[in-house]
């Protein structure tokens, strides 16, 4: 199977974010998509407000005989409350994107609060009978939130098959993603990876000049190219998945995945230096060396706090909110910092803490 999944959360959209999507426009994409050899399609059910499960049954499913792609939806926590809510809604599903089954059924964006959740409406065993009955053919999880999280998680449910991550090298060290270290933890129980996000909401085909001209000087990709292909060069990585919101995207994308080659190591070092420009670009010079932490009287995660906060700002990247409530779903609030002073007296950059932990309260705790 070739690495580059349709991933169905940006698709054309006529009359903007709230309109519909541009059934003409995604069948011309599907048509390219297959016609290439690729066959990987992500959908959920709040993707588009419903709109992108429905658009991929009267633009893929209702228009190619069933075994010729692979179709990937989510059992998202918003959708229901209780263990009888999961049936019904899983087959609202399959109404909606016009299948008898799914290739693969993901517990959806999976998080401390999350995984409660499913375990206590007994999702995981409700998915495995889905499973048995061939319903959906492979199980697996997307994942948001800490490596110990996730090493829990697989070590309680080896059943889990594939693990969908936000994985990117801005993030591959960024102290509230920590895309390696989850990546790791999928390697260490030997599930196959699934890669989301891999340029990171298009915030890295947005560069900086200084890291454009760096990449610019390793050959003639595009810079989306040079992400993608990033995070398909991982060992264990099985599909990456892009977002496509027109068709030159779609073409620009196949055009290097189609027969896609590694990472070369000049490759690799030019994408370090441009990780090393991103991080210049911080508007917190945090290295998340983690001195303040410790004597926090109130435990507050101050990088990864941080790490939130430069990523909203530089990247725009809406996952940010996700991991702040990752990291303070327990407590230890940006807003909830006393002005004690210790972690600016720890801090080896001499930091003004207080003031940005101010910043980042105001960034993420005053949204409507």
């Amino acid at each position: 199977m070739k690495k580059l999944g349709f991933g169905c959360m940006r698709l054309p959209m006529m009359g903007g974010a709230d309109g519909e999507v541009d059934k003409r426009e995604f069948c011309r994409m599907v048509d390219t998509f297959l016609a290439e050899g690729f066959c990987y399609f992500d959908t959920a059910h709040g993707y588009l407000n419903g709109k992108s499960e429905t658009a991929l049954r009267e633009c893929l499913t209702a228009r190619y005989p069933r075994e010729s792609y692979i179709l990937t939806d989510k059992l998202t926590s918003f959708f229901f409350e209780k263990e009888d809510d999961i049936l019904p809604l899983f087959e609202q599903q399959l109404e909606k994107t016009g299948v008898s089954y799914f290739d693969y059924y993901l517990l959806h964006a999976l998080n401390g609060a999350y995984y409660e959740k499913f375990t206590r409406c007994n999702a995981f065993e409700i998915v495995k009978q889905l499973k048995e009955q061939g319903r959906v053919k492979h199980i697996g999880i997307s994942f948001h939130d800490k490596p110990a999280l996730l090493d829990r998680v697989l070590d309680e449910h080896p059943e889990i098959e594939v693990v969908q991550i936000q994985f990117n090298y801005a993030d591959y060290e960024n102290p509230s993603i920590e895309s390696r270290a989850v990546y790791e933890v999928c390697r260490r129980h030997q599930k196959p990876v699934i890669v989301m996000e891999p340029v990171k909401g298009g915030g890295l085909i947005q560069l900086p000049e200084e890291a454009k001209a760096v990449l610019d000087g390793v050959g003639t990709g595009s810079y989306a190219s040079y992400a993608v292909r990033y995070a398909a060069s991982f060992e264990g990585v099985f599909m990456v998945l892009n977002g496509m919101s027109n068709y030159e995207q779609l073409a620009d994308n196949v055009s290097y995945m189609k027969d896609f080659q590694p990472f070369t190591s000049a490759e690799y070092k030019a994408v370090e230096r441009v990780r090393e420009i991103l991080k210049q670009q911080d508007s917190i010079p945090c290295t998340a060396c983690r001195y303040c932490v410790p004597g926090c009287p109130k435990h507050i995660p101050i990088p990864g706090l941080f790490g939130c906060y430069n990523a909203k700002k530089q990247f725009g990247d809406w996952n940010s909110d996700v991991y702040y409530g990752n990291l303070t779903q327990n407590g230890g609030k940006a807003s909830e910092c006393i002005g004690c002073g210790q972690c600016e007296r720890a801090c080896p950059q001499h930091l003004p803490v207080i003031r940005h932990l101010k910043e980042t309260a105001a960034l993420f705790e005053t949204q409507a």
